[in-house]
């Protein structure tokens, strides 16, 4: 299996768990594609995560604000009609839940990698990008007649082969 299938059957799977579990309904059959280039100005809410390790790049979850007020009215069982805080709050922790379960499957595959702390975007005809990423492999998931779009980037971290500066393993001890 190549690492494509491997992040397509991960995003797959997390995503599906996350919704499950966490939002008590199913996402639809996920369709995947490979995008190439700049992406198109879109609405809504982008919520990105960086990862880091012998391969490095980012996840991203986009969605239109009707679905992250849904994702938000579902997370808290209250209902909320306009992106606010709580609504962005939301949708950082739904990426960091299904991107943490891409990493968590791609681990046993390419080794150790950590995650950044969200960053969410909300706006209108607004582009997105991630310097020296040019492709994405996204899934579209249909979920209460919306899309929600999960994708990830990769790459080898070429610094990661550098070989560590020796760090002493001998203890110094401070005087009171």
């Amino acid at each position: 299996m190549n690492l494509h299938q491997i992040i397509v059957e991960s995003i797959n799977q997390a995503a599906s768990n996350v919704f499950a579990t966490m939002l008590g309904g199913e996402l639809g059959p996920g369709s995947d594609f490979v995008a190439l280039g700049a992406p198109e100005p879109t609405d809504g809410v982008v919520s990105f995560i960086g990862i880091a390790g012998p391969w490095m790049g980012t996840g991203s979850l986009t969605c239109s604000s009707s679905m992250a007020c849904a994702i938000c009215s579902q997370f808290l069982l209250t209902e909320t009609t306009a992106v606010n805080e709580e609504v962005l709050d939301a949708v950082a922790e739904l990426t960091n839940m299904i991107i943490g379960g891409v990493k968590n499957d791609l681990e046993r595959h390419v080794g150790g990698l950590g995650l950044s702390i969200p960053t969410v975007v909300f706006g209108r005809n607004f582009k997105t990008r991630s310097v020296g990423s040019t492709e994405w492999i996204v899934v579209h998931f249909p979920w209460n007649g919306e899309q929600l779009e999960v994708k990830v980037s990769l790459a080898p971290n070429e610094k990661f082969a550098l070989p560590l500066h020796h760090v002493p393993t001998h203890a110094c001890a401070i005087e009171v």
